[in-house]
């Protein structure tokens, strides 16, 4: 039985060798693969329409006239063009080119082409046909796809054709003339009324570093680099209270609308849950290993999202003190995170230039946006619409929900930008680390105010940067957090008018870089 089995494995073996053998020496693999039809027909139309879409349209010749005096293979040869040794056939020419054999516009006696015309004399030729070409518009047809193929090897094309120009029909008496196509044109912005400063909040010892109002908008809170935070009333701009217990820069601050709370964040890794009846911290939220840059509530849900120099956002719940998800991927700081009820429900920005979008059921990222080339510091959602924007100091960049894609640069603000708002009315305001704020018209990227305030007598000159800013509920006032130690409230010129302060915008050709 031993030996069949060793006969039979052999047996089996050398069956197999000869098989792989065969495989292998049966197929050429130097042999190019076989063409295929369906295939190289796609491939063809779509170069087609890629390399000869703009002259696609043009005008042709029909079928049958007189193939046999197009000369292609030397463009410099004077026998090529009996004009120039006395007999007068049909020419044609396609877009600009001097001595084109392709599909294109037969010219008359009335041109007389030179033996080498330069760039601009075939220009204005092309621009200007003679009034009796009009004649022969009979007998012009459109330029098939199979021209295009016969034509798209000809010496003459080597040059690129002339994009953005058009066929335009002038009545029926004149000829063809070739027009530039009407480049796209900004949509004219809305009018905003301009912004004023009318208060001026001291009271801090150090960098006012962020700021929340409170739901019922009575009063608003804003933390400092002295580690206090401070509660003002929204309509006097007296303070009613000081909270201490934090040992380093109060980062971030949120008021809750489902609960008496007022949530804190600071450069000494804590988060911590202020109770506002008794004024005390009833919650610490253990965690994060550096430094923690800012935090938001869920609008919906008890949760509570913080981000830190640790490169991760950490998901909290709110009453248990449980750290849901570590949200990891960034490789540097997370400088800013929002929260909204709808998909994506967390976004960050980070220092490492990307915006991520995340999956809070499965404490994963969704989407990852690469398009700034420096880091996001701040991060804002349109409170109507299903949009976004994000400040960096390349550019100020609008996206799309749910899966972030790109609207459009606001450009301009030249600055590291700290901090984003935005109002229903459309109003975009971004501030910046040398003082500055912007205003933009959030629907077309219209920056239509500029506002750089004093600082405060006896700060210097270089503590004028804006490290938040923010609206109230009714939209009406915008306060910010400044660098001088202020707190500086501005609200909308009631005087002006769209006659007294008008719109200094030109429709001017969009050159906004689009990625």
């Amino acid at each position: 039985m031993s030996e069949e089995v060793q006969k039979h494995s052999v047996h089996t073996l050398v069956f197999r060798s000869l098989k792989r053998s065969h495989d292998m020496f049966v197929s050429d693999h130097a042999k190019p693969v076989s063409m295929d039809e369906l295939s190289h027909k796609l491939k063809m139309d779509a170069k087609l329409r890629a390399e000869y879409g703009a002259v696609l349209h043009m005008p042709v010749l029909k079928e049958g006239k007189d193939k046999g005096s197009h000369h292609t293979s030397d463009q410099y040869n004077p026998q090529a063009y009996p004009a120039l040794t006395g007999s007068d056939p049909e020419y044609l020419i396609t877009g600009t080119h001097p001595y084109p054999s392709g599909p294109g516009v037969a010219l008359t006696a009335d041109t007389q082409l030179q033996k080498m015309p330069s760039e601009g004399a075939a220009h204005s030729l092309a621009l200007a046909l003679p009034p009796s070409q009009s004649r022969q518009q009979a007998n012009l047809t459109a330029a098939s796809v199979g021209d295009i193929h016969r034509h798209a090897g000809s010496a003459e094309r080597s040059q690129p054709p002339l994009h953005g120009m058009s066929l335009a029909e002038a009545g029926g008496t004149k000829g063809s003339t070739l027009m530039a196509r009407k480049a796209p044109t900004m949509p004219k912005p809305q009018w905003h009324p301009p912004w004023k400063l009318y208060r001026v909040i001291s009271g801090h010892l150090g960098w006012v570093r962020s700021i929340a109002v409170e739901p019922g908008n009575q009063w608003f809170v804003t933390g400092s680099a002295d580690r206090t935070i401070k509660i003002w009333d929204l309509a006097s701009g007296k303070l009613k209270l000081s909270l201490t217990g934090h040992i380093s820069t109060v980062r971030g601050v949120a008021v809750s609308s489902r609960s008496p709370y007022l949530f804190s964040c600071g450069e000494d890794k804590q988060v911590k849950c202020w109770d506002l009846e008794y004024n005390k911290v009833i919650r610490h939220y253990h965690g994060h290993l550096s430094a923690v840059y800012g935090l938001d509530l869920h609008p919906t849900i008890d949760v509570l999202v913080t981000c830190s120099r640790d490169a991760t956002a950490r998901v909290w719940d709110i009453r248990t003190k449980a750290n849901v998800h570590t949200l990891s991927g960034h490789t540097n700081t997370v400088a800013t995170v929002r929260c909204q009820a709808v998909e994506p429900q967390i976004i960050t920005g980070s220092h490492d230039t990307t915006i991520r979008l995340w999956d809070l059921i499965a404490g994963k990222t969704r989407a990852t946006l690469t398009n700034h080339k420096k880091s996001v510091r701040s991060v804002v959602l349109h409170p109507r619409l299903y949009t976004f924007a994000s400040g960096s100091p390349d550019n100020i960049k609008q996206w799309k929900f749910p899966d972030g894609s790109f609207i459009q640069n606001l450009s301009g603000h030249n600055a590291i930008i700290n901090t984003l708002a935005v109002n229903s009315d459309g109003v975009l305001v971004s501030g910046a680390d040398n003082g500055t704020i912007h205003m933009w018209d959030w629907r077309t990227g219209y920056n239509f105010q500029r506002i750089h305030a004093a600082v405060q007598p006896g700060s210097l000159d270089s503590e004028s940067g804006i490290f938040a800013c923010m609206f109230d509920h009714s939209e009406s006032r915008l306060i910010t957090a400044e660098a001088d130690k202020t707190i500086k409230v501005y609200r909308e010129d009631d005087t002006a008018t769209e006659e007294s302060h008008p719109v200094n915008w030109k429709p001017e050709i969009i050159k906004r870089k689009r990625y």
